[in-house]
């Protein structure tokens, strides 16, 4: 159990227990307005800014009444943005701070009324329950121009794309916000969470692991943790995808995910549109035309098997790298995931230059940071770039390994500070793979030996893909702040977790890696129907 002190005025009360509704929490004497203008000093954060200044305060009503407090810190280097963050400050405080992850390459600041990734409907949002909530765009503001997520043309400023790569702008956002909370209720939180999917997943791992003591808590949720690894990967299908003939439309993307349904759906014991069995494998060139020549909707030509394979195959790169990182494992949507998802997937036309906003998402993240990140020439083509031999870019691959894949497994440091990790993936992502997160976790396992579990679950879920994105067939809803709370409040770690599917109203056992829910007698909508298997 991890314990801190903290020192509250003579009318601040303490905290409810996690237990309690929100609403139980006695009205902290938080002062909003005398938060107007005030200067954010330099010292109080760990890594170099020039200072901050808060630019609005306002006090919101309705169901849940904050003060929502707007501030930008400033960089060293003049050329570079400001970090803009956020803090919401409830009326009725529990004494717990949380702070939220981003997505893709940021740029915007995260909804700090939110729910954590995979939250649950039927519990409120971390600020209703009386969370101080806080996030940042991550050191630069996206185009309004471009879509969500996707202006990677920060990457020219080196400050800027350190803040957003290597997480510098994470510990800054942490640090300056702590400050305005300490000034706005004359209290220091007795816990601070960090909750993050995709992208803010990975600034999870980094949060844990270069700043061990900084948060009790965290919750990392589809993980992009080794996202150069993964973006010589999405290069490399990018290559092949647009290659004569090779793009599956629309209609062979529903063919083929409605024939790996065929195939494996029953392999966990039920049919539910969920598969379960990660065993469960689909062979491509079962679907092939008469002699791989393209003959319409019903079946996929060579080239787009090729494809196909090609994407749910490991990626090996020939040459050494800063990072270390060799592979990345490929996507899982021969077993359930479905790449027929709009924007997340293969998208509905092929890449090319410049990259179609129809293209598949992580084919605009490769021509971004092919022109802003690898060449600093938006003029660049992406296409020009060949992750298998990228020649004169090679010592720019590496050095941005060194910046962007800066995790490692060691999270011993976290551990003896006392921070707990729940790690969640949805085994049908169609944007990170999952494998990559396993991947991650037996990394971990093997540095740290069995006690792992003293402070870290991991957690994989059938069915669910992205962040819930579009209609996944299992949208994954599980109250995971609770269970962390516990975890580091009480020291009484996840069991018998269950997960709901928020849109066809069912549960499954929430089973820890590499257990998978399988069908065993009863209900099939209902958790107690299923056992975890291994």
């Amino acid at each position: 159990m991890r314990t801190r002190k903290f020192v509250v005025s003579a009318a601040v009360v303490l905290a409810a227990s996690s237990a309690a509704p929100a609403a139980a929490a006695a009205p902290a004497a938080m002062d909003c307005a005398g938060l107007a203008g005030l200067a954010i000093p330099a010292r109080v954060m760990s890594l170099p800014t020039t200072g901050g200044r808060v630019t609005a305060v306002s006090v919101v009503t309705g169901p849940v009444e904050y003060c929502r407090v707007d501030a930008d810190l400033y960089p060293v280097d003049p050329a570079a943005p400001a970090i803009k963050l956020r803090v919401a400050l409830p009326r009725a405080w529990n004494h717990r701070a949380l702070m939220f992850g981003g997505g893709g390459f940021n740029g915007t600041i995260p909804d700090v009324t939110a729910n954590v990734p995979f939250g649950p409907a039927d519990r409120p949002a971390p600020l209703a329950r009386g969370y101080a909530t806080f996030a940042s765009d991550s050191g630069h503001q996206q185009n309004p121009a471009s879509p969500p997520s996707l202006d990677g043309s920060f990457g020219l400023n080196d400050e800027a794309l350190t803040n957003f790569a290597a997480g510098d702008a994470l510990k800054k956002t942490r640090d300056a916000s702590l400050f305005l909370i300490r000034h706005a209720y004359a209290a220091t939180p007795a816990e601070v969470f960090f909750a993050g999917g995709s992208t803010g997943g990975r600034e999870a791992l980094v949060v844990a692991q270069r700043w061990p003591a900084a948060f009790d808590g965290v919750i990392s949720a589809y993980p992009a943790w080794n996202n150069l690894a993964e973006v010589l990967d999405l290069g490399y299908l990018t290559q092949i995808l647009s290659r004569p003939g090779a793009f599956p439309g629309p209609g062979k993307q529903t063919l083929l995910y409605d024939s790996v349904i065929k195939a494996c759906d029953g392999a966990d014991g039920v049919t539910d549109k969920v598969v379960s069995n990660p065993r469960c494998r689909f062979d491509p060139r079962t679907l092939r035309c008469p002699n791989g020549t393209d003959a319409g909707p019903g079946c996929l030509s060579d080239p787009q098997i090729g494809a196909v394979e090609a994407m749910s195959s490991p990626f090996r790169w020939p040459y050494r790298i800063a990072s270390g990182e060799t592979a990345y494992p490929g996507f899982p949507f021969l077993a359930g995931a479905d790449m027929r998802t709009p924007f997340l997937g293969f998208g509905t036309t092929a890449p090319a230059d410049p990259m179609p906003v129809t293209s598949g998402y992580g084919m605009q993240y490769w021509a971004q940071w092919v022109k802003y990140f690898l060449t600093r020439d938006p003029a660049h083509d992406a296409l020009d770039v060949d992750p298998r031999h990228p020649g004169r870019w090679l010592g720019r691959i590496s050095a941005l390994s060194a910046v962007q894949d800066r995790n490692n497994a060691d999270l011993r440091p976290f551990a003896r500070a006392g921070g707990k990790l729940i790690l969640l993936h949805g085994a049908a992502d169609e944007l990170v793979s999952p494998y990559s997160t396993s991947d991650y976790y037996e990394r971990v396992r093997a540095v740290v030996g069995p006690r792992v579990s003293e402070f870290l679950r991991y957690y994989v879920v059938p069915g669910a893909n992205h962040a819930n994105f579009g209609t996944p067939a299992f949208a994954a809803g599980w109250d995971s702040l609770t269970a962390l709370e516990r975890w580091v409040e009480q020291g009484r770690a996840p069991a018998n977790q269950v997960v709901t599917d928020l849109a066809h109203q069912r549960t499954r056992p929430l089973c820890e890696y590499p257990a998978w829910p399988r069908y065993r007698v009863g209900d099939p909508d209902r958790a107690t129907s299923f056992t975890c298997a291994r």
